[in-house]
């Protein structure tokens, strides 16, 4: 971790217009600085630098913060990645705190595997043009799918020579130690023999989000059945297939200037499109996605396309990956490509232009798809008919976003040609069951399980409603005095835990009711106490004054330089009271209760919008009554806790 004084010293060094006029070019404007914005296309210039505040902003895609944030955004680097880049600029020495021995012998491990594999993909490479096999079968191989030499040396292909340990013994000879070779999968030991884990074929360098090689994909030539036709380097301290993609490296940039990115399924696939000039591809390589994988995208952009090739088995096999990116709230489309063909071959037959106006042409909505793919094989069977409602609700409902839930079903009714109500109570059962079962998972991983007759539990139905006047009364409860104890073991009649902390009370509310802030400034400290109590930790006010968030770090100082300002709803006898220790066991329920009033009185006024939308639909009308007579009871017994009035 970079010494804290080496960070403030940074951040103090890199002026604003500096930094961004190494990427923009600025003009003068006033006291500010004036330029096109390099996260959006744009014509007219948005995109404002201000060295008095230190910070940009563009007015077009609402981009902003400071050098550091500027850095991180634009060479999308993380935090440490991004002031060491700026400590690099301006020659500054970074100072990193002590680390332990076992800390240290776990770098000293990882550097020692990436210098293993930046030697392997040169060894390769080098094989590739200069070696007679190499020429003679890989470099043949490439040039055989069309890739051209500039394509070659882009993707650092190489070639694994046919002799069984031609590599190994290379490695050796020149003093790399085979504790390492065998350590990123490059060589296999086996009863005192060693040889190649890629010997004959055709290298494929897999690159992490910095550049640095970190694994490999090898594809045999010859036509022997036993063998494996692709290869991948095994797990190791620096390759997880999990939480990579191939070929993101390369596209990053390019996800994030065109706000989209594509993803195939292997090697060649990402090959070909880059050389047909669309670079903002990534593949998942034959594995199934995992939800790192998706992240990994969702860090650059909320737009993924899927190209698929014409073979129905497979695009159904994939349906379940596709319901894991519409959980983290992606939209998501697909191509759907000849039958017969795939990305690369198809990529080899058109021209640039054919190519991108065929994928633009062709692109579609997921949930239509899907939809459309599968009344093709249920026709007019009944039975299939009704799995594949349930299954294309399985799909609309695990969508986060209730406007777009909504959307889904109004078009997938004249699809399926289901009423919309049908549809609608089939996917809030489904939204119901997974919010219980998470209700009940997340509950238990909190240290402590807070009994409900100090709080009441809002209804389940409630979705996408919240509260942020009141969001930033359980914040400064948390950041004062989140690590004090609540509630001991001798109030046995209301807890059934030995101790409760601030957090533990507030962290175990909020999930109980599956509620989440708005601000996002505010769910991030919140998610951090959630990280620190599942791990038995207990997080100081410290943790956040020198959060690697900026925001973060300005909130927690201007929330602890104050003594905590009671609100309005702090009030006794006419009079304010303060949120002393000793007051907390009020204070603390009165304002958990309070914020779940705010949101149930936003959740009635929604669903008296419902209702007032429906129309002559009785059915729907019945629906949303149903709903609100339960809302308005908890808000009732909620209005009663908190003692407010609640007028009907």
């Amino acid at each position: 971790m970079i010494d804290q004084n080496t960070v403030e010293r940074i951040i103090n060094t890199a002026q604003i217009v500096d930094v961004v006029q190494d990427f923009v070019n600025l003009k003068r404007r006033g006291v500010n600085f004036l330029g096109l914005c390099p996260f959006h296309n744009e014509k007219t210039p948005s995109f404002t630098v201000s060295p008095a505040k230190g910070i940009f902003k563009c007015f077009g895609c609402g981009q902003a913060g400071n050098s550091v944030g500027f850095i991180m955004e634009h060479e999308q680097l993380s935090y440490p990645e991004a002031l060491k880049y700026l400590a690099k600029k301006y020659s500054i020495d970074v100072v990193e705190t002590e680390q332990t021995d076992e800390q240290i012998a776990q770098k000293n491990e990882r550097d020692s595997m990436l210098i293993v594999t930046q030697y392997a993909q040169k060894y390769f490479h080098n094989i590739l043009h200069n070696h007679r096999e190499g020429k003679a079968i890989g470099l043949s191989y490439f040039k055989e799918r069309g890739f051209s030499k500039e394509i070659i040396n882009k993707f650092q292909l190489g070639y694994s020579l046919e002799q069984r340990d031609g590599f190994t013994t290379d490695a050796l000879k020149n003093g790399y130690k085979i504790k390492y070779l065998t350590g990123v999968g490059l060589s296999i030991e086996k009863n005192n023999y060693r040889f190649d884990r890629f010997a004959g074929r055709v290298i494929f360098p897999i690159h992490g989000l910095s550049g640095s090689t970190i694994g490999f994909g090898g594809r045999v030539l010859s036509q022997e059945k036993k063998t494996a036709k692709y290869l991948n380097s095994p797990e190791s301290e620096i390759y997880h297939k999990s939480n990579i993609l191939y070929g993101i490296y390369f596209a990053k940039k390019s996800i994030v200037k065109h706000a989209k990115c594509y993803m195939v399924e292997g090697y060649t696939d990402v090959i070909s499109l880059h050389q047909a000039g669309i670079e903002n591809v990534v593949a998942s390589s034959g594995t199934s996605l995992t939800e790192n994988q998706i992240s990994l995208v969702k860090r650059f952009t909320e737009n993924l396309t899927i190209l698929y090739d014409g073979d129905d088995a497979g695009i159904k096999a994939s349906f379940r990956g596709i319901d894991m990116i519409l959980e983290q709230d992606m939209n998501v489309r697909v191509v759907l490509f000849p039958k017969g063909e795939d990305p690369d071959s198809f990529a080899r037959k058109l021209s640039k232009t054919e190519l991108k106006e065929y994928i633009d042409e062709n692109e579609q909505d997921f949930i239509k798809f899907k939809t459309s793919l599968l009344l093709q094989d249920a026709k007019d069977d009944p039975v299939k008919r009704a799995n594949l409602v349930s299954n294309i609700v399985s799909s609309i409902a695990i969508i986060p976003d209730a406007i777009t839930r909504s959307i889904y079903i109004k078009e997938c009714s004249s699809l399926l040609q289901v009423k919309e109500d049908a549809l609608y109570a089939e996917t809030n059962k489904k939204i119901f069951k997974k919010r219980e079962d998470n209700r009940r998972r997340n509950f238990s991983k909190v240290k402590h399980e807070v009994k409900q007759t100090q709080t009441t539990p809002l209804p389940g139905f409630i979705d996408d409603v919240f509260a942020a006047v009141n969001e930033k009364e359980l914040i400064s409860l948390l950041l004062n005095f989140g690590e004090l104890e609540l509630f001991s073991d001798t109030e046995e009649t209301t807890f059934t835990a030995k101790s409760t902390s601030v957090a533990d009370y507030i962290t175990a509310e909020i999930l109980n009711d599956e509620l989440e802030f708005k601000n996002l400034i505010y769910k991030q400290i919140f998610e951090d106490y959630i990280v620190a109590i599942k791990k038995n930790e207990q997080l100081e006010s410290k943790h956040f004054i020198n959060h690697q968030e900026a925001n973060i770090r300005k909130l927690a100082a201007d929330v602890l330089s104050q003594n905590y300002k009671a609100s309005s709803i702090w009030e006794k006898d006419g009079k304010k009271i303060e949120a002393t220790e000793m007051r907390l066991k009020e204070i603390v329920p009165k304002t958990v209760n309070t914020y779940k009033l705010k949101v149930l009185n936003q959740a009635i006024k929604d669903n008296e919008t419902y209702i007032k939308n429906a129309g002559d639909d009785m059915e729907r009308i019945k629906y949303f009554m149903e709903q609100k007579m339960t809302l308005l009871d908890a808000r009732r017994e909620l209005g009663g806790l908190t003692g407010d009035r609640v007028i009907f």
